[in-house]
């Protein structure tokens, strides 16, 4: 399976750990790093404890962001501000499978907005509920902490839904990217990038870095080598 992989996994620092004061020069300095997407932590505090920013601190990033924006919305009822995220900046729209009771309708919706679709699973949820849903999708994003809070540490049992979520897209015909959010630091990207993993986010690691635009380079240079020793 890993034999067929093409291209080192998408690395996506979360915003969530950027200082915030300083979010402009953040996001210039992240402009010729080895960024590919800026992930952007939505949070309610009723789906999960906490509340992050939203909207107006978006539309803010999108000004002077170059990388496409993948916005995780952890919150209630995401239908109904899918529009509103996709006109502030949003490139890809992830929801969470457990915020949504009619979880199809709502992919539709954002593909229709002209954004990649995923959906997030938290880390009790089991890949299978994705079954009847798969083929639609463009993302799925697997929580490797539990949602709410920045800096936690990576939960083990992560490599092995990656591996199964493998499976089932492939069993599926899905052409969907897997992304990992939560801990992730160079200890786990490996194991993560041959479970099967096609994207990394990481926010603490990168950001509480002396240099994150050195430690995305060299997360780069080092998950690159890994899998060209695959083919």
């Amino acid at each position: 399976m890993n034999s067929t992989r093409r291209m080192a996994p998408l690395l996506a620092p979360s915003l969530l750990a950027a200082d915030f004061g300083n979010l402009q020069s953040e996001l210039e300095r992240l402009a010729d790093s080895a960024a590919d997407w800026l992930h952007f932590d939505v949070m309610d505090g009723r789906f999960v404890p906490n509340i992050s920013f939203g909207l107006p601190v978006l539309q803010a990033v999108q000004r002077h962001a170059q990388q496409p924006i993948d916005v995780h919305l952890m919150i209630e009822e995401p239908q109904h501000y899918l529009s509103a995220f996709r006109d502030a900046g949003a490139a890809n729209i992830t929801v969470h499978y457990e915020a949504c009771t009619h979880l199809h309708r709502v992919i539709q919706q954002i593909k229709q907005l002209g954004c990649r679709a995923g959906v997030a699973l938290n880390p009790h949820t089991p890949i299978w509920v994705l079954e009847d849903v798969a083929a639609d999708l463009d993302l799925v994003l697997i929580m490797s902490v539990n949602p709410g809070f920045g800096g936690q540490s990576f939960i083990p049992n992560t490599l092995r839904k990656v591996a199964a979520l493998k499976e089932l897209l492939v069993d599926s015909g899905s052409a969907a990217l897997i992304e990992i959010d939560g801990g992730v630091t160079m200890d786990n990207a490996a194991a993560l990038v041959e479970a099967g993993a096609d994207a990394l986010v990481a926010g603490s690691f990168v950001f509480n870095s002396p240099d994150p635009v050195a430690t995305l380079a060299t997360m780069r240079r080092e998950l690159e080598t890994i899998v060209s020793s695959e083919d």
